[in-house]
Order: structure tokens, then sequence, then C-alpha cells
């Protein structure tokens, strides 16, 4: 069993598709993106997203969010192959698999959890930073309620894009040029 709608629960759920019986649980129906946009379509657009927001603009991006399943070559395998089908989650864990919301049981021997990812915060409670939503509020990448507090890679709250390889070092780049202003300004002691 896989259990997550986005990419990682699309590549593994192919990949083990290939040499076991697998059932793919999402949270509603996955989103697929046209087989001719990939990874660079993706960064061009959260390029563009992020050059807006620098300026101030709204643009207008084509159906498909930067969330949605990008066909990559075993994914379109696996669909080829008719293993993309998802059903929505079980109730609960039995001793031996699930038990899904009409009663039925289902024997599992595995599940592998593609649910995403949540920033670990807890760290920074000390600091009263933690807004009621588990974030904290920045302008930009810095704390809004710490002056010498930056926060890089969580997510599009700390910049577009920012949860990827990619999509950080925009967002580090401007982050380390916004602490190096800061510290030759003499605020900090």
């Amino acid at each position: 069993m896989v259990v997550g709608g986005g990419n990682s629960g699309a590549q593994i759920l192919a990949e083990l598709s290939k040499v076991a019986e697998t059932t793919w649980v999402t949270p509603s129906e996955p989103l697929f993106l046209p087989d001719e946009v990939d990874g660079r379509v993706l960064f061009e657009r959260a390029t563009e997203r992020w050059r807006a927001q620098q300026q101030g603009r709204v643009i207008e991006q084509p159906v498909g969010g930067l969330g949605d399943v990008v066909m990559v070559p075993p994914v379109r395998d696996a669909r080829e192959r008719g293993v993309l089908h998802a059903v929505r989650p079980f109730v609960r864990f039995t001793e031996h698999g699930v038990v899904w919301a009409d009663g039925s049981e289902s024997p599992v021997d595995a599940v592998i959890w593609c649910t995403g990812f949540r920033p670990a915060l807890s760290h920074l409670a000390a600091l009263d930073v933690l807004e009621a939503d588990g974030r904290v509020a920045v302008a930009g990448t810095r704390a809004e309620k710490v002056p010498a507090l930056w926060l890089v890679g969580y997510g599009e709250w700390t910049g577009s894009a920012s949860a990827t390889l990619v999509g950080v070092a925009r967002t580090a780049r401007s982050t380390a040029e916004e602490i190096s202003a800061y510290l030759a300004s003499g605020a900090i002691r």
C-alpha cells in the first residue's frame, strides 16, 4: 500500500507495482499534468511566479498546479500498465491490514507513507514565534517577531518553490544578502 497523492506517491507506486500488488491511497483523486509538462516546465512556472511576486504582479498560469503529478517516464509506464488507480483513505488499521469506509477489510503487508512534509519547528517554541497555524510569520524570509531570525526552505511561505533544491537557491541568495545587510547595519551586537 502506498499512501499519498503527490509525485512521491505516484513515483513509488509506479516502481513498486512492477514487483508487487499495490493499492494507492490518496485523499482525493490525483491530478496529473500533461505528458509534455516536466520538471523544467514546472521550474519555469515557479520562476515566473517568483518574479511576479517580487514585482508585485499577479500572473495567470496554465491549469495544473505545481503540486500535480508530473508524468515522468516511470509514471507514464504505470499509466500504460493500468496501475494508476487511487482509492480514498481507509478508516483504520487492523493487526493484518486496513478497514475501509464501507466496513470491508483488506490485508496489507507493508505501508509506504508519501504524505509530504511539514516543517518541524518545535525548536523555535522558546522564541515565541510560532503562529496558530504552526508557521512563523515572515516578511520575505525574516521572522517578524525576532529580527535576527530568517527561515529558508520551509515551503511556499518562505519563498516560492523554496521546499525544492532549485527553488531554495533563489531564496537562500536573497536571504544571505538580507543577513549581510543586517549585520553590516550594526543592528545586532
